[in-house]
């Protein structure tokens, strides 16, 4: 929305600006009527700056983020926090972790969509930052211009169960066309409810034609590959907020499905985050300092 005291544009929301490209409307230099007009300048009506943050906030809003989210950009991913009792070395190994990440998932969202035939998979413990990450990479497309959404693993699959109530005015092609048609789709938390036939089909399609019609999909789960469930030292240390390593039974091939991960290491890089719950230890070193 303009400003109304705005200098430039006086609440209208556009501003005039001088252009040479072929279409503008001529405007002259001097006022009309007067004794000598100069040669008419070639101008352009376009946005005012002082609707700028209102254009960021319309395109996140339609492109789903949540409000929780909207501050997360590369510049405020922390990648030097300190966890006290914790070994340095330690902490300098989850540091390193979060910003190869960072570094991974920012030129990612700077070169898309060249270079883009593939999409991302962040993997690791809750809190560590995939979510951000994901949302910093979202925002910086969307507000180039380019189609994105972001969803909800359970929130989308809700979405598209409640369109089978027959008093919804929702139907399944009106939730998932926008999913099937994004260039670039965030799914947040893949795998956080358990798998039924239904879910582990739907998803399936998504992901499927997503990848038939070479769109980029960007995806977070909390589960790890089964390789690196049965590996320690894959995850953050079982002395740090009471983290362990998951079981192979609870990996991602065991939350998603095989044909879901096969078709993952397809479309998706994987990136692994190993690094603690970020919310949890600073809350906890929070509550220490009280």
């Amino acid at each position: 929305m303009a400003r109304a005291d705005c200098p430039t544009c006086g609440g209208s929301g556009w501003k005039v600006v001088e252009r040479t490209t072929a279409g503008a409307q001529a405007l002259s230099t001097d006022k009309p009527g007067s004794a000598a007009q100069g040669e008419p300048k070639l101008v352009w009506a376009v946005p005012c700056d002082c609707t700028a943050g209102d254009r960021t906030e319309r395109l996140l809003a339609k492109a789903r983020v949540p409000d929780r989210y909207r501050h997360c950009d590369f510049d405020n991913f922390e990648t030097d926090n300190e966890i006290e009792s914790v070994p340095r070395a330690q902490q300098e190994a989850w540091n390193r972790s979060l910003a190869q990440a960072k570094l991974v998932v920012e030129r990612f969202a700077a070169e898309f969509p060249v270079g883009s035939e593939h999409g991302l998979l962040l993997m690791g413990p809750c809190g560590a930052g995939k979510t951000h990450l994901a949302v910093a990479a979202l925002k910086g497309i969307v507000l180039r211009g380019h189609s994105g959404l972001f969803y909800d693993y359970r929130e989308l699959l809700k979405e598209i169960q409640d369109s089978y109530n027959a008093e919804s005015q929702a139907t399944e092609m009106s939730v998932l066309e926008p999913v099937l048609k994004a260039e670039i789709l965030v799914l947040d938390d893949l795998g956080s409810s358990k798998p039924s036939l239904w879910a582990l089909e739907t998803v399936g399609h998504i992901l499927n034609t997503r990848y038939n019609e070479k769109r980029v999909t960007l995806l977070t789960t909390n589960y790890l590959d089964a390789e690196a469930a049965g590996n320690p030292a894959s995850v953050p240390s079982p002395r740090v907020a009471g983290m362990r390593a998951p079981s192979i039974e609870d990996s991602l091939t065991g939350r998603g499905g095989k044909r879901i991960r096969s078709r993952l290491y397809e479309m998706c890089r994987t990136v692994l985050i190993t690094a603690p719950d970020y919310r949890k230890e600073i809350r906890n070193i929070s509550r220490s300092r009280a």
